[in-house]
């Protein structure tokens, strides 16, 4: 498979996205992203024993340590943090340190939240292992970690030095954690890209069969969309919002099941669907549209209905905490159409609760 190369460009700024098969085979490339004496790898349980030693052993030069965290969203905690900058000080990290991302998105969430603070900021690179997290959170530099009252409440910007998306690594994906990665490919071209998006109608099957081709042309093509997002808008003050379509809904069924129902991407896909649902309801987008994306959606095995026993006034709580709300009013991103996203404000409570019932 050709490697793909693609840059996210801020400013004087730049940094590579690189896609292929193979990556994490190539010792010198990965040497070559650790430029000073330290090095710390961040994983997790389920991620180690697949990768950990072959980059381990490509960094056998460096001065390194690792941390292995175990895996999934209720793992994503300051204590957690605490963890990792623990490390860091047992490593003697200098200034010139560089904090590796092995795993998925909560891996790189919270070890890119480590390179933001340890030293008021060191260099930080994202291999990531899941499908969500190389179209998605390895891209664009949002690094967090949560709280019992959300979803990455405490975070900083901090864009890492380059991100390889080896392939390879999603052989090794629960066909489950696939799909949830497929939802976050499905956003991109529900938001900007209607002709995307049909060309995930007619490949949805091969996606699923984890088709090579298919799945490169898909990652390609959504960090291609990511990287020009974060190239306009690197700090989310306007157009990036666009890309949390669905995650209001979404982060607030994460949180109100205590990170331990929905993965993320089932979220997500629940969450595009009641935004949609809400964009036909208010008169903003044609109802066909919202069917479409459902039945995408309901394709690639992925959930598109509240899970049971939550209740719309809880969840409409947790959203008036989201990241996106002013002054606790919960500012959403809702649709025209396919390929037409935009940010709304002042949206009645009366007009979120029906979608939230079941």
């Amino acid at each position: 498979m050709t490697v793909r190369e693609l840059q996210v460009e801020l400013g004087e700024r730049r940094y590579p996205i690189r896609i292929g098969r193979g990556l994490l085979d190539d010792p010198a490339a990965l040497a070559a992203l650790v430029t000073g004496r330290h090095a710390l790898v961040v994983t997790d349980a389920n991620v180690a024993p697949h990768y950990l030693a072959r980059v381990q052993a490509a960094l056998s030069g460096k001065t390194t340590g690792t941390v292995v965290l175990p895996a999934g969203e209720q793992e994503k905690t300051l204590a957690r943090f605490g963890d990792v900058m623990a490390a860091l000080a047992a490593l003697g990290a200098s200034r010139d340190a560089t904090v590796v991302a092995l795993g998925g998105g909560v891996v790189g969430d919270l070890a890119g939240f480590a390179a933001a603070c340890w030293m008021r900021g060191v260099r930080f690179v994202q291999l990531p292992t899941t499908l969500l997290a190389m179209v998605d959170s390895s891209v664009g530099g949002k690094t967090a970690v949560d709280l019992p009252q959300g979803k990455n409440l405490v975070g900083a910007f901090h864009q890492p030095a380059a991100v390889l998306a080896d392939v390879a690594t999603l052989d090794t994906l629960p066909p489950r954690e696939l799909r949830a990665g497929l939802a976050e490919v499905v956003k991109y071209g529900a938001i900007g890209d209607a002709a995307f998006f049909g060309w995930l109608e007619e490949h949805a099957e091969a996606l699923l069969a984890r088709d090579p081709d298919a799945l490169a042309h898909a990652i390609a093509t959504s960090c291609a969309h990511k990287a020009g997002i974060v190239a306009r808008d690197e700090t989310e003050q306007g157009e990036r919002m666009l890309l949390n379509f669905g995650h209001t809904f979404g982060h607030a069924i994460e949180t109100q099941q205590g990170y331990g129902g929905l993965l993320h991407g089932e979220a997500i896909a629940v969450g595009m669907v009641l935004a949609a649902r809400l964009s036909a309801d208010l008169g903003r987008a044609p109802w066909s549209d919202t069917a479409r994306l459902a039945a995408l959606l309901g394709r690639l095995e992925l959930p598109v209905e509240l899970p049971p026993g939550l209740s719309g006034d809880a969840l409409l709580a947790r959203m008036r905490l989201d990241k996106k709300a002013v002054s606790g009013a919960v500012r959403l991103i809702l649709w025209n159409g396919l390929g037409r996203a935009e940010v709304v404000n002042g949206v009645a409570d009366a007009d979120i609760l029906p979608v939230l019932e079941p």
